[in-house]
């Protein structure tokens, strides 16, 4: 009798998914809140989008044929960091500004640390922050939406930094996006719709963002105002970009905790921090330093969150 059992190396199971499938899939996800800031803002959010996803693209293509490594600009890993640099953009910035913060995301990011899969930060959070602290006037100067002119308008959370109150602003504007902002990051119905289809097809899990939505909202809630246990939690759950983060960069697969309970610490780190930076810092968002900086304390967090291995003590 003929033995048609084979026996081969693990994995054993195998799925129909690929790297290149599920970053295709997050840049899919990602088109509602494009389309949702070419909308509010105007051309200009669609030109600073392309300009960072082509500077990405190029750069990881420059760099794979200076390593002489296989060419991976086809797995729409640089695709995606182009798309999250240019939605945490301001619309009216300048042209060479996505470009220089494209080149930095993927060159300092990402390659210098040996490319996809061995990053330990977020390339597109890393491209911001570069740009932020090289010319913030640039990053914190925002557009009205629906304005035909260039008319300046402040951030629902910088206004609240300020003290000042932004008028006819309800709970719904903030929803749909009818306030100043970044591009990608206004909008929380389109962001919404694009973290359900990640959601659905399993790509990513409800550990990291819901437990940084929760810490973030909980501790705004007891010290977000003078007195205790009366903070607008709803208000900095819409504004700025604590969607976007908490959804589509706190979520990234290499530099996040790779257990469970490695990602819920991961995102109570990521609320409290947050919510630190927004009440206490200087700076009225905290969500991208937020992340990286749990980007850095990942490798502690998966030494003391590791599975159980099955038969030893």
């Amino acid at each position: 009798m003929k033995n048609n059992l084979l026996v081969s190396g693990s994995p054993h199971i195998h799925k129909p998914e690929s790297i290149a499938r599920i970053m295709w899939t997050v840049v899919l996800s990602l088109v509602p809140a494009g389309i949702a800031g070419v909308i509010i803002f105007g051309l200009s959010a669609l030109w600073v989008t392309l300009l960072a996803v082509l500077a990405a693209v190029s750069t990881e293509f420059v760099f794979g044929l200076l390593t002489k490594k296989k060419i991976t600009i086809l797995d729409g890993s640089a695709v995606i960091t182009g798309i999250l640099l240019a939605f945490n953009l301001p619309s009216n910035v300048p042209l060479w500004l996505p470009v220089v913060g494209a080149v930095f995301s993927i060159a300092i990011g990402k390659q210098v640390f040996g490319g996809l899969g061995q990053n330990i930060f977020n390339p597109a959070l890393v491209g911001r922050v570069f740009l932020m602290a090289s010319w913030p006037k640039y990053m914190t100067t925002f557009v009205k939406p629906f304005s035909i002119d260039a008319v300046t308008s402040a951030t629902p959370l910088a206004a609240l930094k300020e003290g000042k109150i932004i008028e006819h602003l309800s709970y719904l504007d903030l929803f749909l996006g009818k306030h100043g902002g970044c591009i990608g990051e206004v909008c929380i119905l389109a962001l919404l719709i694009g973290a359900a289809i990640l959601l659905i097809k399993g790509y990513i899990s409800w550990h990291i963002p819901v437990t940084y939505i929760f810490t973030t909202a909980l501790f705004t809630y007891i010290f977000g105002a003078k007195t205790l246990f009366a903070g607008d939690w709803l208000f900095h759950i819409l504004s700025g970009g604590l969607i976007l983060g908490a959804f589509f960069m706190a979520t990234d697969y290499v530099a996040t905790p790779l257990t469970a309970q490695g990602q819920l610490i991961f995102g109570v780190g990521c609320g409290l921090l947050t919510a630190i930076i927004r009440l206490w810092g200087g700076y009225p968002e905290g969500v991208a330093y937020a992340i990286l900086m749990m980007n850095g304390a990942t490798p502690f967090i998966d030494r003391y969150t590791k599975n159980r291995i099955y038969g030893t003590k």
